[in-house]
């Protein structure tokens, strides 16, 4: 099984906490739509075309910027190079101000059969503190129409830590996602990336970011009410009732094969990575000019171990332990079980069946403990 994934770098406004490769610069939508319908057929052969593809995921920026038109070109390129299983999830990322009624009915004999919302606070106040465009009630409004049109397989993204958020502000956050009947919820602790506008602003020293304790209440906090509302803990910032985890998100977190077209937008086939052009302009340009519009890395053994680590540490499934013996080796798996002891003797880290993952008490220092577990150079 192998992805797609369609990058749509436009936006309406930028975020304050956003460091993705987006633009505000709607008058370019028509001539992308062309370029990455362009660069398709001319990476057709990137996955064997014996592979099938099962997960189809449009990504941004803001693909609830686009129009049936411009999905209707794309789908209609897919199909022509590549065969889709009948079981394939197929999502689209939205703000929630785009998915009006208008909106979804337009969109509504499209083959999308998931939509991931981009909500991130059913606060006003949280909402302003960090420039989203849409409203709290804009955000509950959504969610009802994706339900009124047909969509039984609703995913939202949650920040906490927002400027000023409390755990109790938080807890009421939680609330009211797990109100409304949805089937999954991405939520994410805010980070001050360099360059931000919400960077900026932390050192100018009109905000103050959550102190780390709270930030792990809130986290402790989300835990709890998803075990206590049915959702399982597949990843550590993914939460999903029984059967509804992201296909598309399993697949880059067990190493499977994607493809990914349109600015800035990243591919895998388990022997290299390659980057796209993080500009519009030039990966218009050089697309349709046959000129190189990507970079590219070959994987070394020691590249794939760190990214197994990395990747299968963050998960429910754990890590492998036969696997990296198997697949890299007795001096990779020598690595690995000498650095994970400490994490095992405090704690933080559980085995079973040859597995080992996470506790909770791991989960909160997930980054440090990956780290460690990495081979540098």
């Amino acid at each position: 099984m192998a992805s797609l994934y369609f990058h749509i770098p436009f936006c309406k406004q930028r975020c304050a906490y956003c460091d993705f490769y987006t633009e505000v610069a709607p008058q370019f939508i028509d001539i992308y739509i062309d370029t990455m319908i362009a660069e398709l057929y001319a990476r057709r052969d990137y996955l064997l075309q014996s592979e099938t593809v099962s997960s189809v995921y449009f990504g941004g920026g803001t693909p609830s910027l686009l129009r049936t038109q411009h999905f209707e070109k794309i789908f209609y390129a897919v199909n022509q190079i590549f065969t889709i299983d009948k079981n394939a999830e197929i999502t689209f990322e939205a703000n929630p101000d785009d998915l009006t009624a208008d909106y979804l009915s337009e969109i509504k004999n499209l083959p999308f059969n998931r939509v991931s919302i981009g909500i991130q606070s059913f606060s006003d106040r949280f909402l302003r503190a960090v420039n989203r465009r849409h409203s709290a009630k804009q955000a509950i409004d959504a969610v009802q129409f994706a339900k009124d049109y047909g969509f039984e397989n609703i995913s939202v993204d949650l920040i906490f830590g927002l400027p000023g958020q409390t755990l109790k502000d938080w807890t009421a956050e939680l609330k009211m996602a797990f109100s409304l009947d949805i089937q999954h919820i991405s939520a994410y602790g805010l980070t001050y990336e360099d360059g931000t506008p919400l960077w900026k602003s932390r050192m100018l020293g009109n905000v103050a970011p959550t102190n780390e304790q709270t930030m792990n209440q809130m986290y402790l906090r989300l835990l709890q009410m998803a075990e206590n509302n049915g959702f399982e803990h597949y990843e550590i910032s993914n939460f999903a009732q029984q059967g509804f985890r992201s296909q598309h998100n399993c697949g880059y977190w067990k190493n499977s094969k994607y493809l990914g077209i349109g600015a800035a937008a990243h591919s895998f086939d388990r022997v290299s990575r390659q980057w796209n052009v993080a500009s519009i302009k030039k990966y218009i340009e050089n697309v349709k000019g046959n000129k190189t519009f990507f970079e590219k890395e070959i994987l070394t053994e020691k590249d794939k171990y760190n990214e197994y680590v990395m990747l299968a540490l963050r998960t429910a499934e754990g890590v492998d332990c036969e696997y990296i013996n198997k697949h890299f080796g007795r001096e990779f798996s020598d690595y690995f079980f000498k650095n994970i002891q400490k994490f095992i003797l405090t704690e933080k880290i559980k085995t079973a069946e040859n597995r080992c993952f996470l506790t909770p008490k791991g989960i909160l220092i997930s980054n440090a403990i990956i780290s460690e577990m990495m081979i540098s150079d």
